[in-house]
């Protein structure tokens, strides 16, 4: 019988201890939920006129490059400079060897001077023509009054008729001869003009000659650098074919490729003759003179004048510049961990939330430390407002945060 009630009495001893138990377990302290509050670094906004900064890449050209070419064939005689040297304006830069260049030249002179001399020749035979014409006529008047007197003499059997006949043939030769002398003297006007139009054409192929052998003798028009030599002394050059070329050691530019978002505001810039500048390597410094007179779909190049700097460029050199754009009033420089996309950034409010702002972004500027901050603006972006600086990825709107103790930083 008791080892029938045993089960029981433990399975009543354990209730009643686990009632005892829970009767005397001490009280828990209730537990209120905390809010998590963010550590952000902050800005405080100072907007204003920022002038923002395109980066750009383009290639230094030189458009007054001048390239030397052979007036006609001959043999190099002199090359006394080589690539890369500076020359100073006046300076030999090349020469054709004078046996090729004398020879063209006399032969034009003289064919100016034979066509001188038929000119003379011409007049010098008109006058004798005229004054021989006189005495033809003579001669004719002469015929004629003996064929007269011959055809009297025959009428009154003085003369045969062999005599007549020979009275007519002389007239007939006198006529032929004045005719002739007529002619020839109707001509004079188109064999003297067919004579000038032939020493005009020999004057200019002189002027051509002595255009040609000025020009076999190169030197530097202005003061600048030698570049791509072709030939050397001795050397056999044909006719137009290039010798070498020589660039100013100013004017250099500077082509970059615009792209098409920012065409209207720098033609506008241009038009209002607005001063822009652009900054590169060794110090150079570039003004925007124009854009290029042709475009594509990847943009228009716009065309730099180098003012400053940049010693050591060489036109084919591809060089990085930073662009300043027209200053953009009421706009804002922040680092780009302050943007969540292209448009919107964070303001933290009174109360320590997150207050989301839309703004709009116009592109780059660069501190004085060097480090590229993205300019931005928005209508309700007011003075001393503390922009958001620290990227939060679960940044949302009315999250709470709390501002660094050294994290408030001015723009520049």
């Amino acid at each position: 019988m008791l080892r029938r009630l045993l089960p029981l009495l433990i399975l009543a001893l354990g209730v009643a201890v686990f009632l005892w138990l829970r009767a005397t377990r001490p009280e828990s302290a209730s537990v209120t939920p905390e809010e998590r509050s963010w550590r952000v670094e902050t800005l405080r906004a100072v907007p204003g006129r920022h002038a923002p900064a395109l980066p750009l890449y383009g290639e230094v050209t030189a458009p007054d490059t001048l390239r030397v070419t052979a007036p006609l064939a001959g043999r190099i005689a002199e090359r006394p400079v080589r690539e890369g040297q500076r020359v100073a304006r006046g300076e030999l830069l090349v020469a054709l060897d004078e046996a090729d260049i004398r020879p063209p030249l006399e032969q034009a002179e003289a064919e100016v001077a034979d066509l001188r001399a038929q000119m003379e020749n011409e007049r010098v035979r008109h006058e004798s023509d005229r004054d021989t014409l006189v005495r033809e006529r003579e001669l004719l008047d002469n015929a004629s009054r003996q064929l007269e007197r011959t055809r009297s003499l025959v009428e009154r059997n003085l003369a045969s008729q062999s005599d007549l006949d020979a009275a007519r043939n002389e007239l007939a030769r006198a006529r032929v001869t004045v005719v002739a002398r007529e002619r020839a003297i109707a001509e004079h006007p188109a064999r003297l003009q067919s004579l000038q139009a032939g020493l005009t054409r020999a004057r200019a192929a002189l002027a051509a000659a002595r255009r040609d052998a000025a020009r076999s003798r190169v030197e530097a028009p202005f003061d600048g650098i030698v570049t791509r030599i072709r030939v050397a002394p001795g050397d056999q050059v044909a006719a137009r074919s290039e010798l070498l070329s020589v660039y100013p050691e100013v004017g250099l530019e500077l082509r970059a490729r615009i792209p098409g978002r920012y065409q209207a505001e720098l033609r506008h810039a241009l038009a209002e003759e607005r001063r822009l500048e652009a900054t590169g390597d060794e110090d150079a410094r570039f003004v925007l003179v124009g854009l290029a007179g042709e475009s594509d779909p990847a943009g228009i190049e716009a065309i730099f004048r180098l003012e400053a700097g940049g010693a050591g460029l060489r036109p084919g050199s591809l060089l990085a510049v930073s662009l300043v754009r027209p200053a953009i009033p009421g706009s804002l420089p922040v680092p780009e961990s302050a943007l969540y996309g292209n448009d919107g950034l964070y303001l933290m409010n009174d109360e320590g939330r997150m207050q989301r702002l839309m703004v709009t972004r116009h592109g780059e500027v660069v501190r004085d430390d060097g480090e590229r901050w993205a300019l931005v603006s928005g209508e309700s972006l007011d003075e001393d407002d503390r922009v958001i600086i620290t990227h939060l990825p679960n940044a949302i709107q009315g999250l709470k945060v709390e501002s660094t103790a050294s994290g408030e930083e001015t723009p520049p």
